[in-house]
This record gives C-alpha cells, structure tokens and sequence, in this order.
C-alpha cells in the first residue's frame, strides 16, 4: 500500500507541474503591457510552454524512474501512458503555436534584457548583470527608438507625453530683470555734517546747547568762550585802527598804506580764530574787546554730539559741537559678491521699514565700495535719501530691493539713462547734454561711463531667455531638451547649452538655442531618466552606453 502510494505521488507530480506553469503563463499574458497587439505572443509561449513543459516533466519522470525498484514494471506502465498523454497535449496546442508564429516578427516590439542599475548592459535573453549581479529585466523597444535618431532623441505617443506631464515654452529674447534684496540701516549723510570747535584756545564759560538732540538753527548761539589771546587780537586790531586815523592825514603815502594795511592783517587774525565779519565790525564800532567769544552754528540740523562742559579748557580744534542736518540721509546697504554684477551707481532703490509698515521709500545708489569686507564679506552699498518730513532716524534697520534690467552678456539696462550725462558726485544730476554738475561743478559723464549698457529699445540687444525650470543642471553642463518641430509624434532632443546669469525664474541663453525654440519647462527629468534607461546621452551620463551611470557595485 505505501509504495502505490508513493507511485500515485510521483504520477501526480508531473500534472500538477504542467497546471502551474499554465496558469503563470497566463497571469503573465494579463499583466503585458500591450495585450492588444500580444494577444497571438501569448498564446504562442503558452503553446511553447505546453510542449516544452511534458517533456521536461517526463524527463524528470524518466529519471525517477530509472532509480526505482526493478519490481514496480505498473509505474513505468503508468508513466508511459502520462506521457502520452502529456504528447497528445502538446499535438493540441501545436495549432496554437503555429499561428502565433505566422505573423511578421517585424509588427512586433524588439525586447532586449537590460539591467534596471546598469542600464547600458543589454543581452538578447534573461541573465545576471554582470557589473551587480541583478537579475536582467525586460526591456520593449519600439520600432521608432530604434530608427536613424539623434543620440540624444527621444519619441514618444500622445498618451505617454499626457502621462508624463510634459510642458513646453518658446525661447524669446527679452530684457530680464534681476532681483535683488540688500539689508542695511539708516545713517548720517557725512556731508550734511557740522562741526562746531574752538579755532583758539581757551576756556568754556557758557554752554548754551545743553544736550543732545536739541534742533538748530543755522546763526544760533552755541558757546561763550573766554581767551586770552582772542582778546590780545582785539586790541591789536583797535591799535591798528586808531593808527590808520592818525596817519591818514600825513602827506605820505607809503604810511597811510601801510596803516591800512596793518588793519586788514589784525581783520584777519580774528577771521581766522573763528570771528565773524559781524562781530569784527561790531569790536571796530564800539571800539571795545570782549572777555569772551560767542561761537555761533554754522548749519541747521540737530545737535547730535556734545564732546565738552562748561569750564573745561580746550585748544584750538577742540571739537564741541557735531550738527547733523537731517533734511537728507544716507542707506548703507550690505551686498554680498554674487549681487555686485548687478548694482551700479545711480540706480533706484526701494526699501521698507520696521517703523513704518507697509510703506516704501525710495533712493539712488551714490557710492558702491571699492573694498570687501574681509569680515563680513560683504561691500557697503550707499543710497542718497531725501529725508525733508524727518521721518527716516538714523540707526533704523532697512530691506531693500534692486531691480536690475540687463542686455545680453550681463550688462544693465536702463532705459531712462540712453544717452544721458550724469554727475559722477551726485547721481541725482542728470541731463541730456554734456555739462557741470550744479552742486559740486564736476564735469558730468556718459551714462555709458558707468557701467550702463548702451543699446536702445531695439529688439537686438534683449538676450535669449528660458525658464530656469527648463534648464537641468549638473554643476559642469546645462541640458534643454527642445521640442522638435513637425515631427509625426512628439519627438524631443537633449541639447547642451551656455547659460548666462540668472534672473528669478529665469536664465540667459548664450548659446545652444534659438529664438522660438520649445523648451521642455515640465517632465524634463522624466525625459531624461527614459534616455538613462535606453543607455543614451543623458545629464548625468554625457556619454551614454556603458560611460557611467548607475551604482558601481563591482564585477561578481
């Protein structure tokens, strides 16, 4: 009993080998990627795979056989008669096969087995890597990848473009703008500054400013101040004075010159020691010196530094006063290296405050540093800003931004200043003809002269641009894939390209494009990662076919 049993067994075996391989057959018929136009492969690798199968089955059957017992002659009887009739089920499905066969091998899609890490390894049948050792997967060709194409080309169907989300835009030449953001603070424009100092020595009686902060006026008093010596200078001008009477009424000349002249010398003196002409001629009409000297301001503005007291001796230069005049301030800004290709002397700036919300100032680059801060590494930045209502205090922190419009090779682009003269001390003085600036004299300068770019409204000058999603970047190379035109699919090819500087969301092409050009802005990464698998030119894999890609896990 136990040994029919067993021979029962091993009958089964056979049988229950052949109904598995079945039905994985069809499993995998279900799961094809194009069963319309498989339909006829399928059933000819299931007809294959019933004919193979027996005579697999029976050859291990055979062989199981062979290492039984001389005494069990029913099994090999038995298992003759399965294997006829595993022969007989080949004979049915040789039809099958034959029809599959019928049709032309070229309507079907060319089928090489690639590793999916190793993508430019490609065998004709199922293996191992032989870089990984992963198993190889199958991979479909359609007849038109394998045409006449461009290395870097790539077709696709309409529904496959649908599914990859692929976009396109059109190269245009344009005039990008740039966008940069500073940050800064408001200070003191160091060339509305007053200093009020002793222009001779001696000693403090009156301080008539007693703090900081106080506005003045210009003409307003400021110090009394006791010196010796100015009071020597007084009387010697009285002397001098009184000796031009006398001798005016001499016969001669020479005398009353040079009485005259000694007059004009003591005059001096006191002009010099910070007097004024006011107060020169009130000493000559009174005909008496003062004890003390009263210092007037010299500027309007507030009073932002107070540097002595009352009592205190001072010589002469001793800073005492510092006026600041606030009607106008200057914006430090700090530009880092990679902004300074875009900032130049007389462009606009726009900037915010925290004191004053949602509210934009407004002011013209004056100055641009011409030495990095090796501590900050960054370069001041100087904007001219009105400051007529007061509002701006120095000290205040600032966000700015500069919009730069530029022309090809980088170079800016201001509309406004084409053909213009400008002040190279007061960006604020331009005009439409050589000339001096009004404030300071200078001869004013080209525009040109600045660093501005000189082309004109024409379309000639825009540079090429593209979106910044259309480029895809490898650190070394920049890779476009371009839309090619009137092609019967949608056809698209790699191409490498000379990007200029970059302006928000987008690049300057200087060369590997043309206007009207489609770029791919959408599923270019997709397109690229179909021509990595196909082992063509890539972004990572400049070459294609066995030059680099994947991971190198080594030869096994």
């Amino acid at each position: 009993m136990t040994n029919q049993t067993s021979m029962n067994s091993v009958l089964r075996r056979p049988a229950a080998i052949a109904v598995i391989a079945v039905v994985l057959l069809i499993a995998l018929a279900a799961f094809w990627p194009d069963p319309s136009t498989e339909t006829t492969e399928t059933q000819a690798d299931e007809a294959a795979a019933g004919e193979s199968m027996p005579g697999d089955v029976h050859a291990g059957h055979g062989a199981m056989n062979a290492d039984a017992p001389a005494e069990h002659e029913g099994h090999d009887a038995m298992a003759m008669d399965t294997h006829a009739g595993h022969e007989g089920h080949g004979a049915m499905q040789s039809p099958a096969t034959h029809a599959g066969s019928s049709h032309p091998l070229e309507q079907r899609s060319a089928e090489v087995w690639s590793c999916s890490m190793h993508p430019h390894i490609k065998r004709d049948g199922p293996g191992q890597c032989p870089i990984c050792g992963m198993d190889l997967i199958p991979v479909r060709q359609e007849p038109s990848d394998m045409d006449d194409q461009e290395p870097r080309q790539i077709t696709l169907s309409t529904a496959q473009r649908a599914r990859m989300r692929i976009a396109t835009v059109p190269v245009e030449r344009r005039y990008p703008t740039a966008e940069i953001r500073l940050v800064g603070k408001v200070t003191y424009d160091e060339t509305r500054l007053a200093y009020i100092t002793a222009w001779v020595p001696g000693r403090i009686d009156d301080l008539l400013v007693d703090y900081t902060g106080v506005t003045v006026r210009k003409g307003d008093h400021m110090v009394e101040l006791y010196s010796p010596e100015l009071l020597s200078a007084q009387e010697e001008l009285l002397q001098a004075i009184r000796g031009m009477t006398e001798l005016s009424k001499s016969n001669v000349e020479s005398l009353r010159r040079s009485a005259a002249g000694t007059v004009d010398a003591a005059r001096d003196k006191l002009r010099l020691w910070g007097l004024s002409s006011e107060q020169i001629a009130e000493i000559e009409r009174s005909g008496k010196t003062s004890e003390q000297v009263t210092i007037f301001s010299p500027a309007s503005g507030v009073v932002i530094h107070r540097n002595a007291q009352e009592g205190m001796y001072v010589d002469t230069g001793t800073r005492i006063f510092t006026v600041a005049d606030l009607d106008a301030v200057w914006v430090q800004l700090d530009a880092y290296e990679s902004d300074l290709q875009w900032l130049r002397y007389g462009q606009t700036v726009n900037f915010t405050t925290e004191a004053y919300p949602g509210e934009r100032f407004s002011g013209v680059v004056s100055f641009i540093d011409p030495v990095l801060n090796p501590q900050t590494r960054t370069v001041n930045v100087r904007v001219n800003v009105g400051n007529k209502d007061g509002r701006l205090k120095p000290e205040m922190f600032v966000r700015a931004e500069v919009f730069a419009q530029f022309a090809s090779h980088g170079r800016i682009f201001d509309e406004s200043l084409i053909g213009k003269w400008v002040s190279p001390m007061h960006p604020e003085i331009i005009k439409d003809e050589p000339g001096q600036c009004d404030i300071c004299g200078m001869d004013l300068v080209p525009a040109e002269s600045l660093g501005y770019a000189s082309a004109g409204k024409s379309h000639e000058g825009a540079p090429l641009v593209i979106p910044a999603t259309a480029a895809l970047l490898t650190g070394t190379r920049a890779v476009v894939y371009v839309e090619q035109p009137g092609a019967d699919r949608p056809t698209y090819v790699g191409r490498e390209v000379v990007l200029g500087p970059r302006a928000g969301d987008s690049y300057v092409v200087e060369s590997g494009l043309s206007e009207g050009d489609l770029v791919v802005v959408s599923g270019n990464f997709k397109i690229d990662s179909a021509l990595q698998i196909q082992a063509k030119p890539s972004m990572m894999n400049p070459e294609g076919g066995g030059s680099g890609g994947g991971h190198d896990h080594g030869s096994r």
